[in-house]
């Protein structure tokens, strides 16, 4: 049972594309997924991410805070001005250039741990990068946004610093504190959670492509070419600049991944509750399919290069 669950969960990226392409075709099968149920799907995701850590995880980084600061540092000085860089390279429109940029201020995704795993890279820093990078997202995602994109359209950094909170931390300090209260219930759980985020990401990023699907049919070019520079260029710059401060191929496959792969669903919902224009959210349903498919093709060529070097 638990292999069925592991592989389900492994075709992460086959399911964001599946439900996307079927969103698109006939958008009522995901429309229906939209307001507080999108804010409750996030809300899972981050517990479902708390009850995999414990106050052991947060003693490790006391070990390699370098590292950790490292890879935390790329993710918010590589991926916010790429996405500034990508939405205006390609000339898209206000709301959509602002989704571009809120989602490259986002923090690391979740599913970069998956991704990890099977790219033969750190999994425990990758965690733990993750982690740090969720919980600097309250204050950095609200001010970069602010920033980068408060030249665009009026920019709510205070209501974002709200929302960050309530959908990011509070859920996951919530696991956390259910892992060292209730190990029990979380042993029990615990199988089942990653299919259980990666059904609510899919949920999320499918329901946002069904209620923008004319936008996207008619004039999606644009955006699929920023989204693919801002991702392409966040695993490619990040592994650059793991291997510039002398990290190994290991931990530098780890920092690309961290980097190159975002909270979308966060993205998504932000952009939801804090701009007025639906639009705003369209780009990190397009971002879960992209970074999910670039980091899985990676993956796939890094386990591969290992593979030969073993053998070899």
């Amino acid at each position: 049972m638990r292999n069925v669950l592991d592989t389900t969960t492994k075709l992460f990226p086959v399911w964001v594309l599946l439900a996307g392409g079927l969103a698109l075709a006939h958008p009522p099968l995901f429309a229906w997924f939209s307001g507080s149920l999108i804010v409750w799907g996030l809300a899972v995701i981050m517990l479902g991410m708390g009850i995999t850590l414990s106050i052991d995880d947060f003693r490790a980084v006391a070990g390699i805070p370098g590292t950790v600061l490292a890879g935390v540092a790329a993710q918010y000085l590589i991926m916010p001005p790429l996405g500034w860089a990508a939405a205006h390279m390609t000339g898209l429109p206000p709301a959509l250039a602002v989704g571009v940029i809120l989602v490259g201020s986002c923090p690391g995704g979740t599913a970069s741990n998956v991704v990890c795993y099977l790219a033969r890279a750190n999994v425990a820093l990758s965690v733990v990068m993750t982690t740090c990078s969720t919980f600097a997202a309250v204050i950095m995602t609200p001010l970069l946004t602010k920033w980068l994109a408060g030249t665009l359209v009026p920019v709510d950094a205070w209501g974002l610093f709200l929302s960050t909170s309530e959908v990011v931390l509070l859920p996951v300090v919530t696991g956390l504190a259910l892992h060292h209260i209730a190990p029990r219930l979380v042993r029990r759980v615990l199988p089942v959670a990653p299919l259980v985020s990666v059904i609510a990401i899919v949920l999320i990023c499918a329901s946002i492509i069904a209620q923008s699907a004319d936008v996207l049919m008619a004039s999606g070019g644009r955006l699929i070419a920023a989204v693919f520079l801002l991702h392409s260029g966040g695993f490619g710059v990040g592994y650059g600049f793991g291997r510039m401060l002398g990290y190994d191929r290991i931990v530098s496959r780890t920092i690309s991944i961290e980097v190159g792969m975002q909270n979308s669903g966060l993205g998504a919902v932000l952009a939801r509750q804090h701009f007025s224009d639906p639009l705003t959210a369209l780009p990190a349903a397009i971002s879960a399919t992209f970074h999910s498919v670039i980091g899985s093709a990676l993956a796939a060529y890094w386990r591969a290069r290992e593979e030969r070097r073993r053998i070899a």
